[in-house]
């Protein structure tokens, strides 16, 4: 595997994440409702498409010698990465933009670090997809395939960057702080990525499960927080049309690139 790409492909998503949060030095205080249901859209869009093109099929394809049975891999690993972010979420006091309540047990946790730790549970499973998809290449995964998905994350990271930082500034916090804040929430994807790669050599044998597994995990973020968040109130169809745009773009990514 070629150590260069890994490492670049690793630190995508983390680059992504701080162009967004970087948002929050050129903008107005408050981020337009219209703009920000597009971009929520949008995220929705790409973890989609990655969860079905680049995690799903290529785990049926690693087992479709197995006939029937090649969807036993997915299914089931698909099931337990949605089990794990449920479980996940239940542990950890966190805080979802616009809510007023946390969810999770209670905590004397503030808000900040409350809403700090709702973005880090939804970039979880973006960070493990990045690291399997890397893990498998060479193993029924092309480098270029892997590599497009962490374009793609990198690329939905962006305007989810500036949804963080953009909110925590109209709460009080300082542009700087804002920036550190949505930064940081970015720094779980390298980090759950490297973990990954480090032992890789146990999850090669259960690839099909692993790919499946961050499948469940990323569609869970996107029904559990990014479709609701992006359809509630007016101008959800600016939602649609930015899934629409995120999902067509990484579906063609992976086919290109993949």
């Amino acid at each position: 595997m070629n150590t260069t790409v890994i490492l670049v492909g690793t630190l995508l998503p983390l680059v992504g994440t701080m162009l967004g949060s970087a948002f929050v030095f050129f903008m107005k205080r408050d981020m337009p409702e219209r703009l920000q249901k597009a971009l929520l859209g949008f995220a929705s869009g790409v973890m989609v498409a990655a969860s079905v093109w680049s995690l799903l099929l290529p785990a049926m394809e690693m087992e479709s010698g197995r006939g029937a049975a090649s969807v036993v891999p997915s299914a089931v690993g698909f099931l337990l990465g949605v089990g794990f972010l449920l479980l996940v979420d239940e542990l950890t006091p966190h805080l979802h933009l616009g809510a007023s309540r946390a969810e999770g047990p209670r905590s004397k946790l503030s808000r900040t670090a409350m809403l700090a730790l709702a973005v880090t549970i939804h970039n979880l499973p973006e960070g493990m997809a990045v690291g399997v998809v890397f893990a498998g290449s060479g193993h029924g995964l092309s480098l270029s395939a892997a590599l497009a998905v962490s374009i793609g994350i990198a690329i939905q990271n962006v305007p989810e960057g500036a949804i963080i930082s953009m909110p925590m500034h109209a709460a009080g916090n300082s542009r700087l702080r804002s920036f550190a804040i949505g930064t940081l929430s970015g720094v779980v994807e390298p980090l759950g990525a490297v973990a990954i790669l480090l032992l890789a050599s146990w999850f090669v044998p259960v690839l099909p499960y692993m790919l499946a597994f961050a499948a469940g995990a990323m569609m869970y973020v996107v029904v559990e927080e990014l479709i609701p968040e992006a359809s509630q109130g007016t101008h959800s169809n600016l939602s649609t049309l930015g899934f629409a745009a995120g999902f067509v773009l990484m579906m063609v990514m992976d086919v290109v690139l993949g």
